[in-house]
């Protein structure tokens, strides 16, 4: 804020930065809250029932016509200590609720605004009841705020649909100044803070630099607190890191997933819906279940991470039935097994085939909690690659902790945990050892795809020193007599490669195992009358997944010789669908990109090779086929609904290095 002076922040040792992230890391487990004045609708606007907290930008509702929720809005069965035991009792140890979603709506008391819960029916400042709420409890408070803000006269840009609302006089600058004058009440007035979880930064509005500012701004108000890197403009998209060289405040944001195999070295959360929506929508009947969700946690916590899990309540403040019956469930197996989630660190294996690891550092040790979702018929829990011996094994949901019975087979350990699994969704088996676990993995089977057409080069690669690789083509488990991998292996038929790791003719590793499959290309078409360039139709429209543009009437259309966004009338909520032919010059295994923002969809004939749909920044997706020399059907879909857009289609395979696909290899039909 320009007339405070605030202490501008340099990056901080790294023993203090994990002494302000210790709570957090120790944490694992929150609870997501998307609330407003979105939950009076429920999802329903003008026959569409299928909207959440995004309902005024998806249905297109007019600012006078919005606020007029702001007089409905009375949550008279809110009741701030009921919510917090839930959480409490779930297992979570913080809170993050929307102080402020992209609607501009406020659920504390701002000064800077009369769109917040003060002028509406209940009148009550609903964090501050939070904040007490959660001391009592002892689960830490942390608020949600949206950089975006569709309500503030100054907020820029305006949506391209809102044609009455002039932004003549807006000024951006005044806007973030109000921005940080309401966070300041924010950190200001509710006591200590644990994040300022910040949303909606992508516009083209705001910057790194603006991000930095806030970052430092508020680090002035309250030093201990964290910040996600949501503050700057440089996520990736959903997988919820910022791109290298930019600001990225203090951990990662995944979105909707978990990462495959973790952030390692980030700090960061996932955070996940429990139906298909952040903000109430009363039809969303597509719950995940119980074990699914235990199940996600534990994936989270295995991978470093933690889980920030969402709950939409309704507009009379309570907590659906469903969410709360999931937070039951959830806690119940807390109860026994939190010791398993709180604290621990990322798993030291890569894969086990049966469930996941957590661990945590003891006094010269090491406890490994091994999280058992697929129960072994036979009742042996096998452990690949386990140098380690183990000191006691035992089961953490027993509460006599008898011990269980632990041998070696080979490189793996054997737990001998008996026939019946004590919670059918994840019985965890603590096993402890001295010293940091030692752990072998399987050397990995590399090679540029796993489809060919005539024969392939498989590769074998490990980290170990002074081994062996031996591998078999036959299915059967490598053994000290199988062939030694000195040289890339090259396959002319549909095999499984499996490999182990030996050391003095003995296995130290578990196996790897690759499928490759020997594939016929597509063929090409017959074609004998092309020009260059492609065919294009440019539809408008607000889309949240790509079309089908085949049953849309396109505003126009023609010919261009790439796939050009330059063609669009408008700068959001647009379309385009590019046809035409790619020429392969060499027949061969190719890989096709694209990159997008927002989605984006590639086929080649009817198949679908690119997934890239959805609303995000830019992200790129690619797939594979097998083609024929000669030439092949291609279709480019592209929407953009809002903020930057992008496009760029890239392909590689065949002695062809990855590259925008050029100008000379597209053609249409001289017909058109």
């Amino acid at each position: 804020m320009g007339q405070d002076k605030i202490q501008k922040f340099r990056p901080e040792p790294k023993i203090e930065h994990d002494a302000r992230m210790s709570w957090w890391r120790e944490a694992r487990f929150g609870l997501f809250i998307h609330w407003g004045l979105y939950a009076i609708p429920a999802g329903k606007w003008k026959g569409k029932t299928d909207h959440g907290e995004w309902i005024r930008e998806q249905g297109e509702i007019p600012l006078e016509e919005y606020d007029k929720y702001v007089g409905q809005f009375n949550p008279i069965k809110f009741n701030a200590n009921e919510w917090v035991r839930a959480a409490k009792d779930a297992g979570m140890k913080y809170i993050v609720i929307t102080s402020k979603h992209h609607d501009g709506f406020c659920l504390f008391d701002s000064k800077e605004t009369d769109f917040d819960v003060m002028s509406t029916p209940f009148k009550r400042d609903i964090l501050k009841e939070l904040s007490e709420a959660c001391k009592r409890e002892g689960i830490v408070l942390c608020f949600y705020y949206s950089i975006m803000d569709w309500h503030h006269p100054d907020y820029l840009p305006r949506r391209e649909w809102e044609t009455t609302r002039s932004s003549e006089s807006a000024k951006y600058d005044r806007y973030v100044e109000h921005l940080k004058r309401q966070l300041k009440e924010l950190v200001t007035n509710y006591g200590a803070i644990g994040v300022l979880w910040f949303d909606g930064e992508w516009e083209t509005t705001w910057s790194s630099s603006y991000g930095m500012d806030l970052y430092n701004y508020v680090r002035g108000l309250q030093p201990s607190i964290i910040i996600n890197n949501r503050v700057g403009a440089g996520r990736a998209g959903m997988q919820g890191l910022t791109k290298e060289g930019e600001f990225g405040g203090d951990f990662g944001t995944p979105e909707q997933e978990v990462p495959a195999t973790g952030l390692p070295g980030v700090d960061w959360e996932s955070c996940m819906t429990m139906n298909q929506h952040w903000g109430y929508n009363s039809r969303d009947d597509h719950w995940k279940s119980g074990p699914e969700l235990i199940r996600m946690l534990v994936d989270v916590a295995s991978k470093g991470g933690n889980l920030l899990l969402n709950i939409g309540p309704t507009a009379e403040g309570l907590f659906p039935p469903v969410s709360m019956d999931r937070l039951q469930e959830i806690g119940t197996w807390m109860k026994q097994n939190s010791e398993a989630i709180y604290g621990t660190k990322a798993s030291p294996f890569r894969d086990l085939s049966w469930g996941r690891c957590t661990q945590k550092e003891l006094r010269n040790g090491t406890r490994l909690y091994l999280h058992v979702f697929q129960w072994p018929k036979d009742g042996k829990i096998v452990v690949p690659g386990f140098q380690n011996n183990p000191k006691q094994a035992f089961l953490l949901g027993d509460v006599r902790k008898k011990p269980l019975i632990v041998t070696r087979l080979e490189d793996a350990v054997v737990i001998q945990v008996g026939p019946k699994q004590l919670d059918p969704t994840n019985t965890v088996v603590v096993v402890d050892v001295d010293g940091p676990p030692a752990i072998v993995e399987p050397p990995s089977i590399v090679s540029d795809h796993n489809i060919f057409l005539e024969n392939i080069d498989v590769a074998f690669t490990t980290e170990m020193k002074n081994a062996e690789i031996r591998y078999t083509l036959d299915g059967s488990v490598p053994s000290s007599t199988s062939p030694i991998s000195n040289s890339p292996v090259r396959l002319g038929e549909s095999v499984t490669v499996i490999a182990r790791l030996f050391r003095s003719g003995k296995p130290v590793s578990g196996v790897s195992r690759s499928t490759f499959t020997k594939v016929v290309g597509r063929p090409s078409d017959r074609v004998t009358d092309v020009m260059p360039g492609i065919r294009y139709a440019y539809f408008e429209g607000g889309w949240d997944w790509v079309p089908d543009f085949s049953l849309l009437k396109p505003v126009k259309q023609g010919n261009v010789a790439n796939f050009d966004l330059s063609l669009r009338k408008e700068e959001e909520r647009f379309g385009f669908e590019y046809q035409g032919y790619i020429r392969i010059s060499r027949s061969g295994i190719y890989t096709f990109y694209t990159v997008s923002d927002d989605g984006s969809k590639l086929f080649i004939g009817d198949s679908l090779i690119v997934d890239n749909d959805g609303r995000h920044v830019m992200v790129e997706r690619s797939g594979i086929i097998a083609l024929a020399a000669g030439f092949h059907p291609i279709k480019v879909r592209f929407f953009e609904r809002n903020g930057e857009q992008g496009l760029q289609v890239l392909y590689k395979g065949a002695g062809i290095e990855k590259q925008q696909i050029p100008d000379s290899v597209l053609f249409r039909p001289n017909n058109e």
